[in-house]
């Protein structure tokens, strides 16, 4: 359900923009609400996971999530679709840590390969299906299906997290609860004041009085977030970023996001209102990257242990960038086929970066397992907001610009489209190094969680990655 929510709402946003007569910055609150609101409160979902209890979390967080999905599909305006929106980012943002944290930590290394395998295949059929399920229920049933299929889901996911067996648990050490409520605010300010920022900035101008206010909330508010983590008593996560592959996950999730809000938000726009495909159809097109992840997936593991988990990595990020080139290359074609060789190479490239993720969650303690899932997931979902809105940013300027130069609306939607993926293949492309930074082999084993060469050790690029999405 998290998986399908973050990228089923794009091909049914033309369809929400009419029926609910939203303009550009409306719409794209539609489209980032849902991660930033989930970016925001990773946090605390990954804080309660490792204190109050990972099952609690989990069922609270499908409860408020099936409940909210109600409220999306019954809005008659677009305040109150974004309202609901972001109560769901609120219940995923307990259900991810929670359900991440059990995955990582609290089964076997047998079981738990078996279970990631598991998570890739799910997340990877929500990748492939998501859009195909929103344009074709879009299309035949209205865009408010496509929140309301999340009600027999969410009661099913309830009953089956009931009746299963209580894991047995331990009592979490007193160093995971350093996680203080200011952490938590800050982090949010942040967030909101940043997306923001760069969603009202291009509608309103950044010299107007609210646009400038909230720019200067997120300079204090990393400044506080700063001072939070490095010089108060946050333990927990000073330790976490005492890991050389967490952090380099961290900031590799960071710029590696931004391929997905480039591709999923405007290459949807530009599928139906350049194109002029349908629904389903724009949705079709979508499949590609899921099916060129799921054909790698099984082949990482092998090519980790032949060339490392750092270069291929590096060398997944840089497919990435490479895809969104493409798709940028072939929107010139006006036509579908010219962009599908990009969004292939992004599902292999996708498929590729997975062994970064697997060694950042593993090198987190066992008692910050919460945490550790909660604020990885949070720069994912993050790296989405601030993919909407910085590339956002860029394709608003230079629609913009070419406007201004006598181009006709298609035209200069194409021109800032373009603008946008390149700026989002250069962010990726960045995180190449990263990664090479972060899963180097210089024999320091103080950042690996058992040996390169032990048979059944986890950190060798397990290929279900639980955000191979």
């Amino acid at each position: 359900m998290t998986a399908l929510d973050n990228t089923i709402v794009n091909v049914a946003l033309p369809q929400i923009r009419d029926e609910l007569a939203l303009g550009d910055a409306d719409l794209k609150w539609v489209a980032a609400i849902y991660p930033l609101t989930l970016a925001s409160l990773l946090l605390l979902g990954g804080h309660l996971a490792d204190t109050v209890g990972r099952r609690a979390t989990l069922l609270l967080g499908v409860t408020f999530f099936t409940v909210s999905s109600v409220g999306c599909s019954m809005a008659t305006s677009g305040l109150t679709l974004i309202a609901f929106r972001g109560l769901q980012g609120a219940g995923a943002a307990l259900i991810l840590p929670a359900s991440l944290a059990v995955l990582s930590h609290d089964l076997p290394p047998r079981a738990r390969n078996a279970a990631f395998s598991a998570i890739t295949a799910t997340l990877a059929s929500a990748l492939a299906c998501g859009p195909v399920i929103s344009g074709t229920m879009t299309q035949h049933l209205g865009w408010e299906s496509v929140f309301a299929m999340n009600t027999p889901l969410g009661c099913a996911s309830l009953l089956i997290g009931l009746v299963i067996p209580r894991p047995g648990a331990c009592a979490p050490p007193a160093s995971s609860a350093t996680l203080t409520l200011g952490v938590v605010t800050t982090a949010c300010c942040s967030l909101v004041a940043l997306a923001y920022c760069l969603i009202e900035g291009p509608e309103h101008g950044f010299a107007s009085v609210p646009v400038a206010t909230s720019g200067v909330v997120v300079v204090a508010s990393a400044v506080g977030l700063s001072y939070q983590l490095t010089l108060r008593r946050n333990a927990a996560l000073r330790l976490l970023f005492r890991q050389r592959p967490f952090v380099g996950g961290v900031i590799t999730q960071l710029l590696g996001g931004l391929s997905v809000s480039g591709v999923y938000f405007f290459t949807s726009q530009f599928l139906q209102n350049g194109l002029g495909l349908a629904p389903t159809s724009a949705g079709l097109t979508f499949v590609p990257v899921a099916l060129c992840l799921l054909v790698a997936s099984p082949f990482i593991a092998r090519m980790a242990r032949h060339w490392g988990d750092g270069r291929i990595s590096a060398a997944g990020l840089l497919m990435i960038g490479l895809g969104l080139l493409m798709v940028a290359l072939g929107s010139f074609g006006g036509s579908i086929v010219h962009i599908l060789p990009g969004l292939s190479t992004i599902g292999f490239g996708s498929a590729l970066a997975v062994p970064l993720t697997t060694r950042a969650l593993e090198s987190s303690p066992d008692h910050l397992s919460g945490i550790a899932a909660g604020l990885f997931s949070a720069m994912r979902e993050a790296s989405g907001v601030v993919g909407i809105a910085v590339v956002g940013a860029m394709v608003s300027f230079s629609e913009h610009a070419a406007a201004a130069a006598g181009a006709d609306d298609s035209a200069a939607f194409l021109t800032g489209y373009r603008a946008g993926l390149c700026l989002a293949a250069a962010l990726v492309g960045a995180g190449a190094p990263v990664a090479l930074w972060a899963l180097r082999r210089d024999g320091d084993t103080g950042n690996r969680l058992t040996g390169p060469g032990e048979p059944d050790s986890p950190n060798q690029a397990d290929p279900a990655a639980p955000n191979a999405s």
